[in-house]
């Protein structure tokens, strides 16, 4: 058998104050009934064994009103303690507060009944008005503690449901909060990727070329396009950390690229690129069917940076073809570019910029695909293909 848990302080204090207070009402001779079958201190008996019982108003609170109803039919037979009939409300009060859910339900329903049905019993038997008066203290020392328990209890239930759901909406809240901040970092992390790293790996070439030919004019070749493309980063850095600053409105937001601006990018890259053999071109068949939705325009001139800076990276010598159209509400973004190996140097790559290009295209619920072909002449290009949905209504909320 399991044994019982020890009883809260509060109950002992209860208990220690009921039964103080039933021995100071028998000291001085105060009764709740006239003459019984047992008079004197037989008083004291359901007295001791109701505060006895005031200790498992927590830990058995339902053995506790059994015991406690056999307690106050047995004060019956006494003179009667007003300490004790107090207790027994008390443990008809805890046995709804503490007990089972079950019990919880079950007592004010059983203690209305008996309210009721010794109401008209006794009115029934006695024939007087006064008799109702019976009823009346039976509802007070049963029905009454047992109702106010059921709502004590339904407000604490109800206050744990409301902590319960402040705890999930704020965990909830972080979630979101943790995700959006995962999903502005990647974005971030994509925005530099795109935008420094075709002026990087310019650098990079250029300068291992300017390091393996010993020529002043190569080298300040090199050089001039190497200045170039610092300066060209350093602007792209600053308009970056122009975005993620906190101007306060002070300044005016700066513009994101958008596909106006592939002429002066295939530029860049034909100089770029000249010391590797790359041409590059740019076929535009868009319809003019009203301007793109700003985030596709922005996804489109990334996915094309990003091919371009690939295929000065790693393309054969040949050209590298850039190519639009927007059909059916999607715009079609097609980079190809010669695959095989290139002579002279080379600048590592990662497989960040597949990966972003990638992201930024299943943001907008787009598909991309990127790899190895085969062209109509049956020479082996590399090819990266895009779709982006070209209307409002068809961007993912």
């Amino acid at each position: 058998m399991k044994p019982l848990s020890r009883p809260d302080r509060d109950d002992v204090l209860i208990a220690g104050a009921g039964l103080l207070g039933g021995f100071v009402l028998w000291a001085v001779g105060l009764h709740t009934q006239g003459n019984r079958p047992l008079p004197g201190a037989w008083v004291l008996v359901p007295l001791v064994l109701m505060a006895g019982l005031e200790l498992l108003r927590r830990t058995a609170p339902q053995t506790a009103l059994v015991l406690g109803t056999c307690a106050l039919a047995a004060d019956q037979f006494t003179r009667g303690s007003l300490a004790t009939v107090v207790m027994f409300t008390d443990l008809v009060y805890a046995a709804v507060v503490y007990g089972s859910p079950a019990a919880a339900r079950r007592i004010p329903v059983t203690t209305g009944l008996i309210t009721v049905g010794v109401t008209i019993g006794f009115y029934a038997w006695f024939h007087k008005p006064e008799a109702l008066l019976i009823g009346v203290v039976t509802g007070l020392i049963s029905f009454t503690p047992a109702t106010t328990g059921a709502l004590v209890r339904n407000h604490r239930e109800a206050a744990e449901s409301a902590r319960l759901r402040a705890e999930q909406t704020a965990l909830l809240a972080e979630m979101d909060r943790s995700q959006a901040v995962v999903a502005e970092r990647a974005r971030m992390a994509r925005e530099l990727h795109d935008m420094v790293a075709n002026h990087l790996s310019a650098i990079a070439i250029h300068s291992t070329a300017a390091l393996s030919l010993d020529d002043p004019a190569t080298t300040r070749q090199a050089l001039s396009v190497i200045r170039e493309n610092s300066v060209d980063g350093l602007a792209e850095m600053r308009r970056l950390i122009g975005l993620l600053r906190d101007t306060s409105g002070r300044d005016e937001p700066t513009a994101a690229p958008t596909l106006a601006g592939l002429d002066a990018l295939l530029a860049q890259a034909r100089t770029n690129g000249a010391d590797s053999g790359l041409g590059f071109t740019l076929d535009d068949r868009r319809a003019e069917d009203g301007p793109l939705p700003a985030p596709v325009e922005l996804a489109a001139y990334r996915i094309v940076q990003e091919s371009l800076t690939n295929a000065l990276k790693h393309a054969a010598p040949g050209t590298v073809e850039v190519s639009l159209t927007r059909l059916d509400g999607l715009l079609t973004v097609r980079v190809t570019s010669p695959y095989g190996d290139r002579p002279g140097p080379r600048a590592p790559g990662s497989g960040a910029g597949l990966i972003g290009m990638r992201e930024r295209t299943e943001l907008l619920d787009g598909a991309f695909a990127a790899g190895p072909e085969s062209a109509r002449d049956g020479t082996k290009i590399w090819q990266v293909r895009a779709q982006l949905p070209a209307e409002e209504g068809k961007l993912s909320t």
